[in-house]
C-alpha cells in the first residue's frame, strides 16, 4: 500500500487545480447523529416490529465486536482525508451545493456526477472505504431532501399502503448493520471501450468500494404492510428514487427485484440510512437508499421514495435500457430494432467473479540492482464475487497462463450466519524479481466457491458491462539512467479521458497498420 497522504500536499494539489479549500457549511456534511437511537428490540414499545430476522444475542455480540473494529478503520481513514469542498467544476450545475472530494476522477464531464477514486488511493485505505472516496454513479442531479420531511412509501400489492418517516424507520423497526462492497456493473469498462466503443463511459478498475451500512431490513417493511402472496400476483418489488432523469420527461430512476429476493432473510437487503456510522452523503442517497448485497450497484436505488409490489417488473427506462449483457454481435441499433433490451435472460442482478492487480500501480518503476534482485517483490490486488459467494482462490501467471501461482487471500469480514460473503477480499503473492524481469506481463484470475472463474479474453458487449477477463499488467524493461535496468509496470488503461496504458498503445499500433 502507498504511504500516508499528507494533507498539505493535497491542499496544494487542489489549489493548483483552482479548487479552494473552503470551509464546509452544508447541512449534509459527515457528522455523527447523537440525537438518533437505534434499538435492536424493545418489547415494551408496541410499535417496534419484532421479527425472527433478528440475530440471537450471541450473534449480536459478535456483530457488535466486528463493527467496532470497522469503526476504528473508519476513524483512521477519515483522519487521513482532506475536507470535501464545493468543487468549482460544479458551478453552474444543479449540484453546486454538494461537497465532494477533489481527488475523485470525473468520468462524464461536469454533470451528472460520475466518478471513481484513484486506484492506489482506494487501496491505501484497505477494507473500509472512506465515504468521500466511494465511487459515485448518478444519472441526474442530486435531489435535495431533509430528514424531517422525507418519507418512504410502500404500496401496490400489500394489505396496507403506508408512508414511513425517517424517524419511524430508525425507531420502529429492527436495524441491520453490515459491511457491503458496492460495484458498478461497468467496472473496468474502459478496457471494452479500447477494443470497440460501447454505449457506456470509461470506468476504470476503481468502480468498487466497501463501507459499513445500517438500515431497516426490507422484508420487515414489507411484512408490516402485509405483502400479498405470489398467488395474488405479488411477484416483483419495485424501487423508485427521487432523482429526475435528464431528458426523461420527469421520469425517475427505478428498478425492481423478484419478491423471493426481497423476502429472503439470507440476502440482508436493507433500506439504508447510515454509512460508516453517519447519515448518508448526498451523492450516496441521503436520506434513504437500497442496499442489496451481492448485486450490481444499479439495483440499489438511491434517494428512495417509493417501494411498489407488483406483478410485472419495473417499467423504469433504466430497468430495461441498462444493466444487461447482450450477445457480442448485438449493437445498439440491433438491440433497439429487435427488442433485445426486453429479453429477460440478459438482465444482470448478481455480480460476477472479478479480480484486479493494484500493486504494482500503473507506471511504477522497479530498479534492478544487486540488492533488489535478491529481494522478493509483493504483488497485491482485490477480488470479489456476487450473490454472497466466497472468493476461494486467486492465481497469478507470468507466462501467459502456462503455469499459475496460488496467492494468499485475506477476507477481512466474517461470513454472515447464512454463510454469505458480501465484501471484497485482498490477495498478495511474493515473486522473485528475476522472474518479473523475464516476464512480459502479469495476469490474475480469481475463483469462487462455485468454481466460477474469469475468462482469459475480454468478451465485448454493447453496454460494456461485467468485464471480468484476466487483469493484465505489462512489464517493460528500460534503462532510465546510466545503463541501469528497471522494470516499468503498465496497467491496461487509466479511467475517464486520462491517457496511458498498454491497451492505448496497442490500439495506436493497430490503427497505424
Amino acid at each position: 500500500m502507498p504511504g500516508s497522504i499528507r494533507n498539505q500536499n493535497l491542499i496544494n494539489s487542489r489549489l493548483e487545480r483552482g479548487i479552494p479549500p473552503v470551509v464546509r457549511t452544508s447541512t449534509y456534511t459527515y457528522r455523527p447523529i447523537p440525537t438518533l437511537s437505534f434499538p435492536r428490540n424493545n418489547a415494551s414499545n408496541p410499535t417496534i416490529f419484532l421479527d425472527k430476522y433478528l440475530s440471537s444475542d450471541e450473534d449480536d455480540d459478535e456483530d457488535d465486536h466486528q463493527n467496532n473494529e470497522y469503526l476504528q478503520m473508519i476513524k483512521k481513514g477519515n483522519s487521513e482525508l482532506e475536507p470535501s469542498v464545493h468543487d468549482t467544476r460544479d458551478e453552474g450545475t444543479a449540484d453546486n451545493w454538494v461537497e465532494r472530494n477533489a481527488s475523485l476522477i470525473r468520468l462524464t464531464g461536469k454533470h451528472p456526477f460520475n466518478s471513481e477514486p484513484p486506484l492506489n488511493r482506494l487501496m491505501h485505505h484497505g477494507f473500509i472505504t472512506p465515504v468521500p472516496l466511494h465511487y459515485v454513479r448518478n444519472h441526474g442531479p442530486v435531489p435535495k431532501g431533509t430528514w424531517d420531511d422525507w418519507t418512504v412509501e410502500v404500496t401496490g400489492l400489500v394489505k396496507r399502503s403506508m408512508k414511513f418517516t425517517m424517524d419511524q424507520l430508525v425507531n420502529e423497526f429492527p436495524c441491520r448493520e453490515l459491511p457491503v462492497t458496492l460495484v458498478c456493473a461497468g467496472n473496468r469498462r474502459k478496457e471494452q471501450n479500447m477494443v470497440k466503443q460501447t454505449i457506456g463511459f470509461n470506468w476504470g478498475a476503481a468502480a468498487v468500494s466497501t463501507t459499513l451500512w445500517r438500515g431497516v431490513p426490507l422484508r420487515a417493511l414489507l411484512k408490516r404492510c402485509g405483502i400479498y402472496s405470489r398467488k395474488k400476483g405479488a411477484l416483483n418489488v419495485c424501487f423508485e428514487g427521487a432523482d429526475v432523469l435528464p431528458g426523461g420527461c420527469g421520469s425517475k430512476y427505478g428498478t425492481s427485484i423478484e419478491k423471493e429476493f426481497a423476502m429472503d432473510p439470507a440476502r440482508d437487503i436493507i433500506i439504508a440510512y447510515m454509512q460508516n456510522g453517519e447519515k448518508l452523503a448526498p451523492d450516496h442517497g441521503f436520506p434513504a437508499r437500497m442496499i442489496i448485497p451481492g448485486f450490481i450497484g444499479g439495483r440499489m436505488v438511491k434517494w428512495l421514495k417509493r417501494i411498489v409490489v407488483t406483478t410485472q417488473e419495473s417499467v423504469s427506462y433504466y430497468h430495461y435500457k441498462d444493466n444487461r449483457v447482450l450477445p457480442s454481435h448485438v449493437n445498439a441499433e440491433l438491440a433497439n430494432a429487435d427488442g433485445w433490451w426486453y429479453k429477460p435472460e440478459y438482465i444482470i442482478n448478481e455480480l460476477n467473479i472479478n479480480s484486479v492487480i493494484t500493486t504494482p500501480s500503473h507506471e511504477d518503476i522497479l530498479p534492478i540492482n544487486s540488492w533488489t534482485a535478491r529481494q522478493p517483490y509483493t504483488l497485491k490486488g482485490y477480488a470479489y464475487s456476487g450473490g454472497g459467494k466466497k472468493v476461494t482462490r486467486v492465481e497469478v501467471t507470468m507466462d501467459g497462463g502456462d503455469t499459475w501461482l496460488v496467492c494468499r487471500v485475506v477476507h477481512p469480514e466474517k461470513p454472515t450466519k447464512y454463510g454469505k460473503y458480501w465484501c471484497w477480499c485482498f490477495w498478495s503473492l511474493e515473486v522473485e524479481v528475476l522472474g518479473l524481469l523475464s516476464a512480459k506481463e502479469i495476469a490474475v484470475r480469481a475463483w469462487d466457491e462455485t468454481i466460477n472463474t474469469q475468462p482469459e479474453k475480454l468478451i465485448w458487449n454493447v453496454m460494456g458491462m461485467m468485464n471480468n477477463c484476466w487483469f493484465r499488467v505489462k512489464t517493460n524493461v528500460v534503462k532510465p539512467h546510466k545503463g541501469e535496468i528497471a522494470i516499468v509496470f503498465e496497467h491496461p488503461n487509466q479511467p475517464g479521458n486520462q491517457s496511458g496504458g498498454w491497451m492505448g498503445k496497442r490500439r495506436v499500433l493497430e490503427i497505424s497498420k
